[in-house]
């Protein structure tokens, strides 16, 4: 009698009512809550464009302040509006909200599910890596010395200031052998390097390089770049014109390249799902989305947002891919282990 009374008072249950009991009872008061389905209407139609977007994000204008590229650069960052509209669907006690939002999230899924597993393997015979070392780096043979440890076989530098280049040199200079530097990009390597020579992406000044490396297994073509930077201006948008034409001519480079085996190295100034860098992307295969271990985001260095700098192959095998520790830069060095066949 006792039991039944506690159960029962206030017609609300009570702390002593059986756990089964209270959830048959909740579940027959949402039964008959005519509102549920007519609630959150808002919360669920903000939960279809942000699917939209994620689905159709290639259609996006950029004729208008590069909203394409710019919602593209930030894609994976959607997601994060799942778990606020599905606690909001909650607390308003919505099912269309909740089965609206439970499908966007598939849809985040679907996309960027693959990225977050780790996809690295243990094998590789050459280790390749790239960092943007800031121009205004205040300690530059301390950052030379920090990627040298990496144990990379090659290694890419780029934003690479005039009167910082002998510092790099000389810090490099007991574990590569060979390098070579083009106004403001440079190769370090264990293997011997030829035909050394600027790649011309339309700026007026070098950004980026091309050379041959002399590997065990074969010559490879090693292009470095550092793509124009971007902007995002309240009057202007994305403004990436520049960006996006040196990305062209650097996928013209990529495309009249005689050598099998490719590898480009380098700050790119934009993300894979970017439409801008299709010249490039379209014939490279990202390290990062083929062996990588998480999002592998490069930038800013002290709270990474963005995978801007890229490490794609063609004609090897990606088996691991992941970032190095933070140096005096504002960029993360990323690096990668390949399978290089003869």
């Amino acid at each position: 009698m006792a039991q039944a009374y506690l159960t029962e008072k206030g017609n609300g249950g009570s702390e002593h009512e059986p756990s089964g009991s209270r959830f048959r009872r909740r579940l027959a008061a949402l039964r008959g809550d005519r509102g549920i389905w007519r609630r959150g209407l808002v919360l669920a139609g903000l939960a279809v464009l942000l699917s939209l977007v994620m689905i159709f994000h290639a259609e996006l204008p950029n004729d208008v302040g590069n909203l394409g590229s710019l919602t593209e650069t930030f894609l994976p960052w959607l997601g994060l509006a799942v778990p606020v509209l599905l606690a909001s669907a909650v607390y308003r006690r919505s099912a269309t909200a909740l089965i609206a939002i439970l499908l966007t999230a598939a849809v985040w899924m679907n996309l960027f599910a693959g990225l977050v597993t780790d996809k690295s393997g243990g094998g590789g015979n050459l280790m390749v890596a790239a960092h943007n070392v800031d121009a205004d780096n205040p300690d530059p043979r301390g950052t030379a010395e920090s990627v040298a440890k990496s144990g990379a076989d090659v290694l890419a530098l780029t934003e690479l200031k005039g009167s910082a280049v002998p510092v790099y040199e000389k810090a490099l200079a007991g574990t590569y052998k060979y390098h070579a530097v083009e106004g403001t990009v440079g190769v370090w390597s264990r293997y011997p390097l030829t035909s050394s020579r600027p790649v011309d992406i339309r700026l007026g000044w070098t950004r980026a390089m091309r050379t041959t490396v002399a590997t065990p297994e074969g010559d490879i073509g090693v292009y470095v770049a550092h793509l124009p930077s971007v902007r995002v201006k309240l009057n202007a948008g994305f403004t990436a014109n520049q960006r996006d034409n040196s990305a062209d001519a650097l996928g013209s480079a990529l495309a009249a390249e005689p050598l099998r085996k490719v590898v480009l190295l380098g700050d790119l100034n934009g993300t894979m799902n970017d439409r801008a860098l299709s010249e490039v992307t379209s014939q490279m295969r990202s390290t990062q989305g083929a062996a990588g271990d998480g999002f592998g985001f490069s930038w800013p260095a002290q709270f990474p947002m963005a995978r801007i700098d890229q490490i794609m192959v063609r004609g090897m095998k990606p088996e691991a891919s992941w970032t190095l520790p933070r140096t005096g830069s504002d960029h993360l060095p990323v690096a990668a282990r390949l399978t290089v066949k003869k």
